[in-house]
């Protein structure tokens, strides 16, 4: 297992993302730094594929070389370490690959959020590659993120109500991840969510908000939930807080353009300092 410290004293823990680019700006690594400068950490990035996209949808998608992508996570670690990663959009089962045997090795929690359709229904992760999410990427997780209909694509299973959620955890984690938090968002009533290791159950309720510009939730809870865990949290303790801002966030969210628009990743103040 290889990674430095991931600061040196006096510098904020350092936290990588490993994941696409979101042009316009709500989503993907755009989402993850602003998530990151919001709770204090220093964001870093491999960005494993370039989007065409905006508040409408997705409209090109252009995957890196697996080279470019191992090249940019050698550098950033081997150098300047880290304390926690988390994925996103990975595409193809040979980045899937290549990013489950770096994150293998390094000494650092890992956040998955196994990225399969944008918030407007565009496909991001190859049929062929769902594979090897679930026998390479998840047994390398510490935490795993997936939405209900994340679930359902590398399950099976189909959460129709909060009763369904255990199911669904059980599911996730014969995969091998540590912890499984599965989010029901998609649900009536409460956000709710589920978070358990197979023993120990965490439920986390927050009141959901009338507002429709939520592009980006994922991708922020999972960053989120890394910084937490880069600044000693346990995972319980992380995701808990995550919740909080991801609510906040969601509460904040606002229009741009003529679509979905992002939700408030500076709601409450940047903790970086400049």
């Amino acid at each position: 297992m290889s990674a430095r410290p991931g600061a040196r004293p006096g510098a904020p823990p350092c936290v990588l993302t490993v994941a696409g680019s979101d042009s316009g700006g709500g989503a993907g690594i755009q989402a993850d730094l602003k998530t990151m400068l919001a709770h204090g950490v220093h964001g870093m990035s491999v960005l494993t594929a370039v989007t065409a996209q905006n508040s409408l949808g997705v409209q090109g998608v252009w995957e890196l070389p697996v080279a470019a992508v191992r090249a940019q996570y050698r550098s950033v670690v081997d150098d300047i370490g880290v304390r926690a990663v988390k994925t996103g959009m990975l595409g193809s089962a040979e980045l899937v690959e290549t990013v489950a045997e770096l994150v293998a090795a390094t000494d650092a929690p890992v956040v998955v959020d196994p990225v399969g359709v944008s918030k407007h229904g565009d496909p991001l992760l190859a049929a062929s590659a769902l594979d090897a999410v679930r026998t390479k990427l998840l047994p390398a997780a510490t935490v795993v993120t997936p939405n209900l209909d994340e679930v359902a694509q590398l399950t099976g299973v189909r959460v129709e109500s909060e009763d369904d959620l255990r199911e669904a955890a059980a599911a996730v984690l014969a995969y091998g991840p540590s912890w499984a938090l599965i989010k029901g968002g998609h649900l009536p009533g409460d956000a709710v969510d589920l978070l358990t290791d197979g023993s120990a159950e965490h439920w986390l309720r927050a009141p959901r908000h009338d507002n429709r510009h939520t592009h980006g939730t994922g991708c922020t809870l999972a960053s989120a939930v890394a910084c937490g865990l880069a600044a000693g949290q346990s995972v319980p303790e992380a995701v808990a807080a995550a919740k909080g801002y991801v609510t906040g966030a969601v509460a904040g969210g606002f229009a741009l353009g003529g679509g979905i628009g992002p939700v408030d990743h500076g709601w409450r103040g940047f903790a970086g300092g400049g």
